[in-house]
């Protein structure tokens, strides 16, 4: 078996490299954490890597790895996204928008405000240029709409 990369699979590409990464917590009381890196690789050209980690808004140390790629058949972008910090595996299904340069990309999990119950969460990565881009999460509320959690900013190295 062997799987060749299409243009959807090059699109992942530009993800790759090393990324400082700055974020924003519109809920939080504290300022926002120091810096994190991440370090993107692909994979034979199917799949990229995002491995990341810093410093956490507590002061503990985190990490995260995120890994995408396409899947042809569905022809709907795959992923999935573990972090040091909780015990729930996210698992993606998303598009391209209409952009060009945005990745929509759908999740379901824990309901972080309504304990034992989940919720739809969308991270939507954006690129401003080559060389900057925005992951901004958000959780669709019980009246459908769509409220912004946390934003992140990467910038190449």
């Amino acid at each position: 078996m062997k799987a060749e990369p299409q243009e959807e699979h090059r699109w992942l590409e530009q993800l790759l490299g090393e990324w400082t990464v700055t974020s924003e917590d519109p809920t939080a009381s504290q300022p926002s954490s120091a810096p994190w890196v991440e370090k993107v690789r692909s994979m034979q050209g199917l799949w990229v890597v995002c491995e990341a980690q810093g410093t956490m808004p507590d002061g503990n140390f985190g990490q995260s790895m995120m890994t995408l790629g396409f899947n042809p058949q569905t022809k709907r972008y795959v992923g999935t996204w573990v972090g040091s910090m909780m015990t729930h595996m996210w698992v993606y299904d998303g598009v391209i928008e209409d952009d060009g340069r945005t990745l929509a990309l759908n999740c379901e999990g824990p309901d972080f405000e309504n304990p034992g119950r989940s919720a739809r969460y969308q991270d939507r990565m954006t690129f401003i240029d080559q060389n900057h881009r925005r992951l901004t999460a958000r959780v669709q509320t019980e009246s459908g709409a769509w409220k912004d959690l946390m934003t992140a900013d990467y910038r190449r190295q």
